[in-house]
């Protein structure tokens, strides 16, 4: 049986729940949720006049569904400012939306159980469709504060250029 990884030790898929995202140059702090990556391509039917009895299909329009970002409420306005960049109420007639700069890309990183990056994600053209500064507020209850950002993007695609890491044991470091 042939062996499809670099690392044969590892049989382990990774985990869910060591990563980080990136946009620019910097690594968005307290990001606690990131939705899925999915891409869907339509179904185009179609016959040929002398074959009556089926169709052939072939891929149409690919569609990407927007990628949601949860993050605790902190004193950084990261998200709040992008999501200005779209829509900003009472900044002026024209001046309402930032063109020049509301998309941004982003990488997404998932780590292994060392803490080194296993797998890397380039998403393409992000922009903010929905904000929502923080969850709702309850004196009962025991929970952090939430915000969330809904990105529409253009496209993502895994970065094959990142290598798998190379793991060590108790007795030989990596």
């Amino acid at each position: 049986m042939a062996q499809f990884t670099t690392n044969p030790q590892r049989f382990d898929p990774y985990k869910n729940f060591k990563f980080r995202i990136k946009w620019g140059a910097d690594y968005v702090a307290g990001v606690s949720k990131i939705s899925g990556l999915k891409r869907t391509t339509e179904v185009v039917k179609h016959r040929e006049g002398g074959d009556p009895s089926s169709s052939r299909k072939s891929p149409g329009r690919t569609e990407y569904e927007a990628i949601t970002i949860e993050r605790g409420v902190t004193h950084d306005v990261a998200f709040e400012q992008w999501a200005n960049k779209v829509w900003n109420y009472g900044s002026g007639l024209g001046k309402e939306v930032s063109l020049a700069d509301f998309r941004k890309d982003l990488v997404i990183e998932v780590y292994n159980e060392a803490g080194q990056a296993a797998v890397r994600y380039k998403v393409f053209r992000c922009w903010v469709s929905e904000f929502q500064s923080m969850s709702d507020l309850d004196a009962n209850g025991n929970a952090v504060l939430i915000q969330h950002l809904k990105l529409e993007t253009e496209g993502w695609e895994r970065d094959y250029d990142l290598v798998e890491p190379k793991e060590g044991t108790f007795t030989e470091p990596a």
